[in-house]
């Protein structure tokens, strides 16, 4: 979305700011009394495209980091060979639609990056305490057809977020993107950067190809395991897939493909037995909204009591592992009758194993106020789930926030 020079020239700088942008959220925020309740974000995003000169210096091959400097530098984008295109609208419609404004905003000229600069200003704005940074235009690389640009482009990628964003603000956390195409390069990733300072465990990106059950993953899942952090899967979509490609509104394809595809990796992650293969490593899975998991608890739990000799290793139903599994919150579904809502939460036992997520800054953000607002919660249901679900399956240290934080009770 190209916005006129002229219109551009005729905006004043204070029309970028994200503060302003999020008047209303911080208006729900101070309404609510936020400020003593931990909230942590387990899915939002920047936009690293915007630092990719910098990041391509961190590939490790001299002729992919040359390839990449050369597009980089020539302001090419959307032709950069180390990432994929997204045709429809996500960009540009909606209720958030920044995305093309976000270079006018002006940040303090210090030695601070400048996504920590305008990630504390959206965070300060809703009330969140802690985030968990995803990148975005990455994302769509786990159907990229050269997976050595997924493994270089996620390694140059995680290097600079663990030493140029992490290490200076203690309230940008990641989970790091692993490039599962290439399950040797998945492992030394985890390998390499799973005790960095912020990175709180481990991502797949879910619109690919490979099953999860593949044996040359089980070494990556043992490791993830040992280290005692989370395994995440999270949702995406892709308008060129074969049975996405049916649609012809971009709100279908959403609705859809941001859900199909991890419906399809959890589906082979249960009926392959991997929750007793990997008893101790929790999954996580992202940005898939909820109603589609009583859905296909329901589904795989009957057809497992008439076929369950195909899956031997499993020794309860299928929605009783699902329910030991943990969700992010966005996009929630907000149904006209909410007694729908209150029984998906039943059965994902949210209590304890549900996340709030923002998705910002994308169009389809939530507030905190979606989990606050909710009649059937209770307040010590509410703060689990905007925060202390995440504290627990991070194991994060909140005490510079909180310094005599106590559980909710």
């Amino acid at each position: 979305m190209e916005i006129p020079t002229d219109h551009l020239n005729k905006m004043s700088v204070a029309e970028f700011d994200t503060s302003k942008l999020l008047i209303n959220a911080a208006r729900q925020r101070d309404q609510r009394k936020l400020e003593d309740v931990l909230i942590v974000d387990v899915d939002c995003h920047h936009y690293e495209n915007e630092s990719m000169k910098d990041i391509v210096e961190f590939i490790d091959d001299p002729v992919l980091r040359r390839t990449a400097q050369v597009y980089s530098g020539a302001g090419t984008g959307a032709n950069n060979p180390f990432m994929m295109g997204s045709p429809g609208s996500q960009d540009v419609a909606g209720r958030v639609t920044r995305y093309p404004l976000r270079k006018m905003e002006e940040t303090p000229d210090d030695d601070k990056h400048r996504d920590i600069h305008l990630s504390l200003r959206w965070m300060d704005a809703m009330g969140v305490d802690y985030v968990m940074l995803f990148p975005t235009p990455m994302l769509l690389l786990g159907l990229h057809p050269v997976p050595e640009y997924e493994a270089a482009m996620s390694r140059a990628y995680n290097r600079w977020l663990t030493e140029k964003i992490l290490t200076e603000e203690k309230r940008l956390k990641t989970m790091l993107y692993l490039p599962f195409n290439d399950p040797d390069a998945t492992y030394k990733m985890v390998q390499d950067f799973g005790e960095c300072d912020g990175v709180c465990g481990f991502m797949v990106v879910s619109t690919r190809y490979k099953p999860v059950y593949d044996n040359a993953y089980m070494k990556t899942y043992s490791l993830i395991e040992e280290m005692g952090k989370p395994l995440a899967f999270h949702g995406s979509y892709s308008w060129n897939d074969q049975l996405l490609g049916n649609t012809n509104r971009f709100l279908v394809t959403h609705a859809l493909g941001f859900t199909v595809f991890n419906a399809v990796h959890m589906s082979n992650w249960i009926v392959n037995g991997l929750p007793e293969r990997f008893p101790k490593l929790d999954v996580m899975w992202i940005e898939s909204g909820l109603a589609w998991v009583p859905w296909l608890m329901q589904r795989l739990d009957n057809d497992y009591r008439m076929r369950s000799s195909e899956a031997p290793l499993l020794k309860r139903l299928p929605s009783e592992y699902m329910g030991e599994m943990f969700y992010s919150s966005q996009p929630m579904e907000m149904p006209h009758n909410p007694d729908i809502l209150e029984m998906t939460f039943k059965m994902i036992n949210a209590e304890t194993q549900l996340c709030w997520s923002s998705d910002y800054p994308h169009w389809d953000m939530d507030v905190p106020s979606v989990i606050w607002d909710l009649p059937f919660l209770d307040e010590r249901q509410k703060r689990n789930i905007l925060g202390d679900n995440a504290r627990r399956l991070y194991n994060l240290d909140v005490s510079d926030r909180f310094p005599n934080y106590q559980p909710p009770s």
